[in-house]
């Protein structure tokens, strides 16, 4: 039994796509391997007694290098060897995940007369994430039913759903699709796509933090996250206001956006 390793993550993930090398000490390569689905490498041929340098690689991630002895059994035991995010910044594990809507929430907050907030939450939704081996190329995909907003308050909902803002019956739904992802610090993202809303599309950044996996009761696996945006209304041609006394508006311009969600991985979300 030769080389012996296995390559994790900070989290414990396995790294799938890991290449381990082994060189001596002129910088020969003498051995080369691929971790399998576990993240476990092993080889059969062992090497003769001295020093060498192993070299753990994998796309998306900082390489690793270190020292090994090789005695007389031949054997090169790296144990388990914890690979980083290209920046220090982590993510879930490469594949899909499907929103958990009954876990999750969309929310979003304007301000009323200037002095106070209405908040409100879309309580119908649905979306997955891709995570990609090369991070940068994951996407995100979400769709809102617009006539589900919801402020406790069912003639302003009413409202909200009319043409004055989002036009539910002639725009059911608002859609959030990704093209860029870009690290914006020690587990944050700046996530860059298209919003559509009342058949308006505009790019929207969001701001977002990835807090953390873990495994569930029913035997799955969730990541969590919080996003933040901003909007101006009138990018999307919701241009209703009615100024009170003072030339004080009675809804503000803006809308902050806010998204606590919880993923479960797979294609889809178990029933």
């Amino acid at each position: 039994m030769g080389l012996r390793a296995h390559v994790r993550t900070r989290d414990g993930w396995a790294v799938q796509h890991a290449v381990v090398t082994v060189t001596d000490m002129t910088g020969t390569q003498v051995v080369r391997a691929a971790a399998d689905e576990d993240g476990a490498v092993r080889t059969d041929a062992l090497l003769p007694a001295g020093a060498y340098t192993v070299i753990v690689t994998a796309v998306g991630y900082a390489p690793v290098a270190s020292t090994a002895l090789v005695t007389a059994s031949g054997r090169v035991e790296a144990g388990t060897v914890v690979l980083a995010r290209q920046g220090g910044v982590e993510l879930p594990p490469p594949g899909a995940w499907s929103l958990d809507p009954a876990h999750s929430t969309v929310a979003a907050v304007a301000r009323h007369l200037g002095i106070s907030s209405v908040h409100g939450r879309f309580t119908e939704f649905s979306g997955r994430i891709d995570v990609s081996e090369d991070v940068q190329r994951s996407r995100v995909e979400a769709s809102i039913a617009a006539d589900s907003i919801d402020t406790g308050n069912g003639m302003r909902d009413k409202h909200l759903r009319s043409a004055d803002f989002l036009d539910a019956e002639r725009h059911p739904e608002i859609t959030y699709v990704s093209r860029a992802l870009t690290p914006a610090g020690p587990d944050r993202w700046t996530v860059h796509g298209v919003l559509t809303m009342r058949g308006v599309a505009r790019d929207i950044d969001l701001d977002l933090t990835y807090l953390g996996t873990g495994p569930d009761p029913w035997g799955g696996v969730r990541a969590a996250f919080h996003a933040t945006a901003e909007l101006r209304r009138d990018d999307f041609a919701m241009n209703y206001n009615q100024v009170v006394q003072a030339g004080i508006s009675a809804i503000g311009t803006t809308l902050r956006v806010e998204l606590d969600i919880q993923a479960v991985q797979g294609d889809s979300f178990p029933a």
